[in-house]
């Protein structure tokens, strides 16, 4: 989800699933053929159903494990728009079909039209379109084909912007690289090789370029080598700077990091269901959040930003949902996640 401010949050879904008749009353299901005396749920504090994996990828051959189209899921409604109140004001139906698996949906502060980037993990590419969502103005990479030359990706993941003319994808699930374009889509550089995972530790070597940030003011690319459980700093160039662990994994789980206007990088944790904020350094600052699907509540954050107001928000891929927070009054900032980063508007 990206956004732009309270009356206009763009999210992409992965289609729409179907209502669960019963409500948390449906009681429990014995599964005998596994063992003796197991059911699911176990208790009232698990959750029911797992949107990330109830529908394939459009495109992808579906199995008998995927269910049946168009009655477990539906490919529709992929991308919509949303006012500060969770109302639909936007529908992008007429792209539903060239999606594999939107990714993530963002905007540069620094572009006047306020043109609306995407990408897409499962069909590598990322498209461009004008800001009302219309007309499709560039698309990068070859939709469908996975590939590591100048024209295809491998399933990439997340894009940040450093300026007027520079942006960075992380490529990606499969990929090892990140690469460096500017605005009309031309690749200047890329850097990143294949590691080992787990505990890969070699710069510049990745395994899952899964989240990445940048700080416009020091020019450095901060990089969430997911598989590896640590994040690496680079300056605008791919020179490497410095990593940090994030602990052991398992039992942490990085999914999507994010940097505020204040220096201060975020990371979501799939491992522990919190917020985890850094220093510029990697010195672990503070944490919020809990496991549940419930208000406030989180599972599964695989993105997440903040608005010029300062409210922040969450995508949930588990749960398939997206949460708002708005500031406390009174809180400290500086256990807050930062405001966007100033642009031009």
């Amino acid at each position: 989800m990206f956004p732009e401010s309270q009356d206009r949050v763009l999210v992409t879904f992965k289609g729409e699933l179907p209502v669960l008749a019963g409500g948390r009353g449906r009681g429990t299901t014995w599964l005998p053929q596994i063992g003796p005396s197991i059911k699911f749920p176990v208790g009232g504090g698990v959750p029911v159903r797992e949107a990330a994996s109830a529908t394939p990828s459009f495109g992808k051959a579906v199995d008998e494990g995927d269910g049946r189209p168009g009655v477990d899921w539906r490919w529709e409604h992929v991308i919509m728009v949303f006012d500060r109140n969770g109302k639909m004001i936007e529908d992008w139906s007429q792209w539903d079909r060239i999606w594999g698996r939107p990714h993530d949906v963002e905007i540069s502060p620094h572009d006047p039209q306020k043109n609306i980037w995407i990408v897409d993990a499962d069909a590598h590419f990322v498209s461009k379109f004008t800001h009302d969502g219309k007309t499709r103005l560039l698309t990068l990479g070859t939709p469908g084909v996975p590939g590591t030359d100048d024209t295809h990706f491998s399933r990439p993941t997340f894009m940040a912007f450093m300026d007027a003319n520079t942006w960075y994808l992380a490529d990606g699930y499969d990929g090892t690289r990140v690469i460096k374009c500017d605005m009309n889509g031309k690749k200047l550089l890329e850097w990143g090789m294949k590691g080992t995972p787990p505990n890969e530790r070699r710069p510049g070597y990745f395994n899952s370029v899964h989240g990445i940030a940048v700080n416009p003011k020091t020019r450095r690319v901060y990089v969430n080598d997911r598989n590896n459980g640590r994040l690496q700093v680079f300056d605008e160039n791919g020179k490497f700077l410095d990593q940090w662990d994030f602990g052991p994994r398992p039992p942490m789980n990085i999914h999507s990091i994010y940097m505020g206007n204040d220096g201060i990088l975020w990371a979501a944790d799939q491992g522990s269901n919190k917020l985890l904020g850094y220093d510029a350094d990697g010195h672990f600052l503070y944490s919020w959040g809990t496991f549940g699907t419930c208000q406030g509540c989180q599972w599964g954050i695989h993105g997440f930003a903040t608005d010029k107001d300062g409210n922040l928000y969450t995508a949930e891929v588990r749960t398939g949902r997206v949460q708002k927070y708005a500031p406390r009054k009174g809180a400290n900032p500086a256990f807050m996640v930062g405001k966007p980063w100033p642009g031009v508007w």
